[in-house]
């Protein structure tokens, strides 16, 4: 794709990946998208064994990067779906000609237009939203032990800890049928964005994260990413790990801190 997408963000976005396959794992099957001209971002995460992974992670991020320009956000959101759900039936089929139960990844995909950003995910790969230092998790994990902490069976600091923390319950080429979830959000100036895979988010806390994306302003999108990524492998990085973190500046905005100083 060369040109940008017709649904132009009011935001001027700043933005940057890191992917590593970490300390203990030779092969690194997280892949990610990092394309601020065009407002959109994902980390994908391989799964599936015999170097199949990162054949299902490149396919992911390979389909998003081909998705055609949208003339709105809801149009985006269902592009996005389409390329995703067209991977699905190419790793349903490519586990079949390799006689492998099956070839998967998970996906988080985040796209920019106009004043929002719209979000899909499958699997426990994450998005989080950082605004006035204040964290939020936007996806909710896909995955055995969310689904057990949902309905109060584990507490948040069992289900950090529960041994089956990486059975996940949904991802792209799993199933004949992709189940994908999806959202919005309203953008505000300053906003912050961290997509990642699970080999970040299991390595660190929100504590750890907030602490790092609040750090002195104006945030740079490299160190901070740098930071996380680094700060994930000194814990152990047993896993690969992604993560791809944003900044929406305003271009029209003025002084923020004289019109409104409590925003």
């Amino acid at each position: 794709m060369t040109d940008a997408v017709s649904c132009a963000s009011h935001f001027h976005w700043v933005s940057f990946a890191r992917s590593d396959a970490g300390r203990v794992r030779d092969i690194n099957e997280d892949a990610c998208l990092d394309e601020p001209a065009h407002g959109r971002w994902a980390v994908a995460d391989g799964m599936g064994g015999h170097a199949v992974g990162d054949l299902a992670s490149r396919l992911v991020i390979d389909k998003l990067k081909q998705m055609p320009a949208a003339a709105n956000l809801t149009l985006g959101l269902a592009q996005a779906r389409a390329q995703l759900l067209d991977a699905n039936r190419q790793l349903r089929d490519e586990a079949v000609q390799r006689q492998v139960q099956r070839i998967g990844s998970t996906v988080v995909v985040l796209l920019a237009c106009d004043r929002f950003c719209g979000y899909l995910w499958a699997g426990d790969s994450r998005i989080y939203h950082c605004r006035q230092g204040q964290l939020r998790q936007l996806t909710r994990d896909h995955s055995q032990v969310e689904a057990m902490r949902a309905l109060g069976q584990l507490t948040d600091e069992e289900a950090r800890n529960h041994p089956a923390h990486h059975i996940i319950t949904r991802a792209v080429g799993a199933t004949d049928h992709l189940a994908l979830d999806e959202d919005a959000i309203e953008v505000a100036d300053g906003d912050v964005f961290l997509l990642c895979s699970d080999g970040l988010s299991n390595e660190l806390s929100d504590a750890d994260i907030l602490a790092t994306l609040t750090a002195p302003t104006p945030l740079d999108c490299r160190r901070v990413t740098d930071e996380l990524v680094n700060l994930a492998l000194a814990r152990g990085g047993r896993d690969n790990v992604t993560a791809v973190v944003m900044r929406a500046e305003d271009p029209h905005a003025s002084d923020k801190t004289l019109l409104n100083p409590t925003y």
